[in-house]
Order: structure tokens, then sequence, then C-alpha cells
């Protein structure tokens, strides 16, 4: 049976050979309203309160993007140059095993949350038992050895507190790995269409792979910073100042405001030592969550994951790393 001619092709040329209105033409009219309406426009951006948002934005952005897409990359090279037989001799065979195994090996990884994401769905991928895919998730981006080094460079004097991250921070990746074992369901986990790889050279396998997880996983990197930046301008600051005084309020107040300030975990350490009016027990909870829990990781692992593992993994994860947090920091700080 013949089959029909498809609607458009490659390039804005649709079935009878015009051209129809694609991205260039889009981006082309953009840039000519911009243009013309670009003095109401400069009065509109001129409000503080958006000129802050913009900062914000912008800053989550510039922060994460560098690391998204060192993790596209890596996942690339995951998904096409590393056989399937590399992780069964990698890891142990058992998964209770495997998990503890993968969040040591965030550990020789540099990387923030952002990277985190697309490299766990492809191990996924490439037949990684999830529980150990999700136990390198959470440890990546916080016992690497840049963020443990930023952490020390932020708390002159107070070495203890890198150390109580990295050893936290740890604790909860295996224990939500070893969680995910226990509870996890597989159909809660639904991975994004990519496609075929397999007929295709390696390195057009490689950009193919790389152009797939760029364009999705940075849409909702946008989608979380722009949420980040709205929830920074929307909360007053004197209200964090009154949460300070109570022990187990500011724990909460630092641990929310980690999960919508957003910071790349590579410079959260630096906003963590500035926050002084808070306890350190509060502030070690601020660097534990942040990593793990965030708006942009969040939309992230909606995107890559499926929202049915994110609405699952997200909240507990923050009980995991507020309880682990909180006892670690109690014991060492």
């Amino acid at each position: 049976m013949e089959r029909p001619p498809a609607a458009g092709g490659p390039g804005g040329h649709d079935a009878g050979g015009g051209r129809r209105f694609g991205s260039v033409e889009l981006l082309a009219v953009l840039l000519v309203l911009l243009v013309v309406f670009r003095n109401p426009l400069a009065s509109l951006i001129s409000d503080a309160r958006l000129q802050t948002w913009t900062t914000v934005f912008v800053s989550v952005l510039v922060q994460a993007v560098p690391f998204l897409v060192f993790g596209v990359v890596l996942s690339a090279v995951i998904a096409v140059f590393v056989p399937r037989s590399f992780w069964a001799r990698a890891l142990p065979r058992h998964p209770a095993l495997a998990v503890p195994a993968a969040g040591l090996a965030g550990v020789v990884l540099p990387g923030c949350e952002c990277g985190s994401v697309p490299i766990a769905g492809s191990l996924i991928r490439r037949g990684v038992t999830p529980a150990a895919a999700l136990a390198f998730l959470l440890a990546a981006p916080a016992i690497n050895p840049i963020v443990l080094t930023a952490t020390v460079v932020a708390f002159p004097g107070r070495p203890m507190m890198a150390v109580a991250r990295g050893v936290a921070s740890l604790v909860v990746a295996v224990a939500m790995g070893w969680l995910w074992l226990r509870l996890g369901r597989t159909e809660w986990i639904k991975l994004p269409h990519r496609p075929d790889l397999d007929g295709l050279s390696r390195g057009n396998a490689f950009w193919a792979a790389v152009r797939h997880d760029l364009m999705h996983a940075g849409g909702f990197l946008v989608v979380g910073a722009a949420a980040a930046a709205t929830i920074n301008v929307v909360v007053p600051e004197r209200w964090l100042s009154s949460l300070a005084g109570n022990a187990a309020l500011s724990v909460l107040a630092l641990a929310i405001l980690a999960v919508l300030l957003s910071i790349c975990s590579e410079a959260d350490a630096f906003v963590a030592a500035s926050l002084s009016q808070f306890s350190l027990t509060s502030r070690l909870v601020f660097l534990v969550v942040g990593p793990t829990v965030d708006l942009k990781l969040i939309s992230m692992q909606a995107g890559v994951f499926g929202r049915r593992f994110a609405v699952r993994f997200a909240p507990a994860t923050l009980v995991a790393a507020i309880v682990v947090g909180t006892g670690v920091g109690a014991v060492l700080l």
C-alpha cells in the first residue's frame, strides 16, 4: 500500500515543494518586533523587580548550562561508545550492592545536578538498575571534588562542614537507592523516546543523542530557572530573618529555600555561608537538599523520567535530605 505524502519536510519545505513557516522565520519575526517595539520594551524592563527576576533567571542558566552540556555529552558517550557489557562488569551484580557502588562513583565525576539527570537516564537505558542510577543521580552533584573544595573555601576554618556535606549527601543517595529498590515500580519511570541509534555510524549517533537530550532537558531547565527567579522576587527577605531564631523552623526554612532558589551545587556553598544568621546545621541541610531537590531539578526529572516518577521521588528525597542532614549536623557540627 502506498503511504500518503507527509504534511511537511525537513528544512521548512512542505510536500508541494513550497517553504512553510518554520523556526527561522519565527526568529526573524521576533527580531523585527524587538526592533520596532524597543522603546516600550526598554521602559518595561526598567522595573526593579523585573530586573531582579532577569538577573536571577540568567544567573541560574549561566551556572547550569555548562554542566548540562557536560552531562548531555557524557550521556551521549555512554549511549554510543560504552558497550552494555561494561556496566555488568563495573557494578556488582546484586542490586543492593550496586546502589552504594554507584553512589561512590559520584566522587570521581565533577558536575552539578543538571548534568547528572541525563547521565542517570542514559545509565538506565544501558541496563543499569534504576536504583543504582538514582543513587548516582543524587550523589554526583554533592560529593564530587569540585563541590567539596568549594565548600571548604566558603567555610574557612570549618573543614567539618565539607565532611558533613559529603557524608550526609552520600547517605541520602544510598538510602534513596535502597528505598527505590524496595518500593519503586518500573512503570513509574517513563524515559522519553530517543531516536534509534543502532543503524547510525558512531559519529552520527553521538550527535543525534546530544541534540535530543540537549533540546529535551534544556527546555525543562528554562522552566525551572523561570520558576526559581519568580520565587526569588515574590518571597520577602524579612521572612527569612524572622525564622532564623527558631532551631526547627530554621532547618525547614533553609530546606525550602534550597528548593526554591535552585542554585547550582558548584555555587550553593557560598550562598549558605552568607546566611550567617542561621545555624551550621540548618545551613548543612541547605547544602544537602539543594543538589537533590530543587525546582529546576524536579522539572528536569519530570522531563527525563516522567511526571509519575517526579511526584514520588522528589518529596521522598526532600524528607530524607532534611532528616539525614539534621542528624549528621547534630553529630559532626
